[in-house]
C-alpha cells in the first residue's frame, strides 16, 4: 500500500539532544492526520524532516512514495508547506504575494491567475488582495500563508502549528478554512498542534507525541473511548497514598489511575458506582477528601494518561522561539 506519508524508525539528533526518537508511522491518502504534543515533543523537527527542510540522522522517510534523503526534488513538488512563522511579504499586496509563490513553484503563466483567483476565493480575501498584507489581521496572514501552500495543488499539505498565536475565534475560523480545503482539493493534511481542541475538531488519527517518541496513534474518539466512559478527578489530604490506591485498584470499574503528588485522575466506566466505593475506602483510611469531580474523558485526559503531565501554552513562547534559533545555528 502506498501512504501518503510513512517513516521507519526515523531519529533526528542534536548533539547529545534526541529530538526524534525511533518513530514510525503512516499516514493513510486523504486523512487528516495530527502531531499532538508540547514544545520540544519532536513535532517541528519530523516535519521539516518530512519536508526535506533537515537531514535525519536515521531511519527513513517517504513521502507521497519518494524518499526525503535520495528523491528531495520530487518530495518538494508533492508537498506543500505552512511554517508556523507567517513568510508573507508586508509590503507586497496578497496577490502579490501570491505571485512570487506561483513564480517560485514554477507553476504554467497561463495557469498563475486562475490559481491565485480560486485559492483567494476559497480564504476569503479576494476582497482584500490588492491591499499591502501590512494591514492584514494574523488570522488574514495565516489564511494567505496557507493559500501560498496550496497553488501548486500539492499532494500533501503540511501545517506546522497553523493557529499558534491566535486568538481563540480567529482560531475556529481557521479550522473552518483547513475543513473546506481538505474537502475541497480531497488531499492529504498532516499537521502539528498543542491545542487538544484543535487535534480534537481536525484530525481523523493522532499521534501523541512526547520526548521524541510517538506514545499512541489513533482516532481522538477511539482514544478517549479507552480510557473509560468517565473521568474521576479527586484531591486528598492526609493518610497512606499508596494503600489508598492498592484499594482503589481492586474496584473492577476502574480502568486507570494517573497520580500527582494528592490529586488522581481515574478512568472508569461506571462514575456513579465507583463513587461511593472511593468514599468507602477514604472512610476506611481515614484519607479526607478534599474535592471530587465527575466528567467525560477528553483527549487533555488522554494526553496525561500516555505523558503523566499536561500541555501548557506557556510551553509555546520564548522557548519555542530559542528552539528555532537552535535549530537554524545547527543548519547552518
Amino acid at each position: 500500500m502506498l501512504y501518503s506519508v510513512e517513516t521507519r524508525s526515523l531519529s533526528k539528533s542534536f548533539g547529545t539532544v534526541d529530538a526524534v526518537n525511533d518513530i514510525s508511522f503512516a499516514v493513510e491518502s486523504g486523512e487528516i492526520f495530527g502531531f499532538l504534543g508540547p514544545n520540544g515533543a519532536g513535532k517541528s523537527t519530523t516535519i521539516m524532516i518530512l519536508t526535506t527542510l533537515l537531514k535525519p540522522t536515521s531511519g527513513q522517510a517517504l513521502v507521497s512514495g519518494f524518499d526525503v534523503m535520495t528523491q528531495p526534488k520530487q518530495v518538494r513538488q508533492s508537498i506543500g508547506y505552512v511554517q508556523q512563522e507567517s513568510t508573507v511579504d508586508e509590503y507586497l499586496t496578497g496577490r502579490e504575494n501570491l505571485l512570487l509563490q506561483a513564480r517560485l513553484n514554477h507553476i504554467p503563466k497561463d495557469q498563475i491567475n486562475k490559481r491565485i483567483d480560486e485559492v483567494l476565493e476559497l480564504i476569503e480575501l479576494s476582497d482584500k488582495q490588492n491591499d499591502p498584507v501590512v494591514t492584514y489581521s494574523g488570522g488574514m496572514r495565516k489564511r494567505l500563508d496557507i493559500a501560498g501552500g496550496l497553488l501548486h495543488h500539492p499532494k500533501v499539505l503540511f501545517l506546522d502549528e497553523p493557529t499558534v498565536g491566535l486568538d481563540i475565534q480567529t482560531r475556529r475560523k481557521i479550522w473552518e478554512y483547513i475543513k473546506k480545503i481538505h474537502k475541497e482539493f480531497e488531499m492529504t493534511i498532516f499537521l502539528t498542534t498543542h491545542y487538544m481542541e484543535e487535534a480534537d475538531q481536525l484530525c481523523d488519527r493522532i499521534g501523541i507525541i512526547d520526548h521524541g517518541k510517538i506514545q499512541v496513534i489513533d482516532s481522538p474518539e477511539n482514544m478517549k473511548n479507552a480510557m473509560g466512559n468517565e473521568v474521576i478527578s479527586l484531591t486528598f489530604e492526609n493518610g497512606n497514598s499508596d494503600d489508598f490506591l492498592s484499594q482503589l485498584r481492586q474496584i473492577d470499574l476502574i480502568k486507570k489511575i494517573n497520580e500527582d503528588n494528592n490529586k488522581l485522575t481515574i478512568f472508569v466506566s461506571k462514575g456513579t458506582e465507583v463513587i461511593p466505593k472511593i468514599f468507602q475506602i477514604s472512610s476506611d483510611l481515614q484519607i479526607k477528601i478534599l474535592s471530587l469531580s465527575l466528567t467525560q474523558p477528553t483527549l487533555d485526559d488522554v494526553f496525561i494518561s500516555y505523558t503523566g503531565r499536561e500541555i501548557r501554552d506557556d510551553d509555546t513562547g520564548f522557548n519555542r522561539k530559542r528552539e528555532h534559533a537552535k535549530m537554524k545555528r545547527l543548519r547552518a
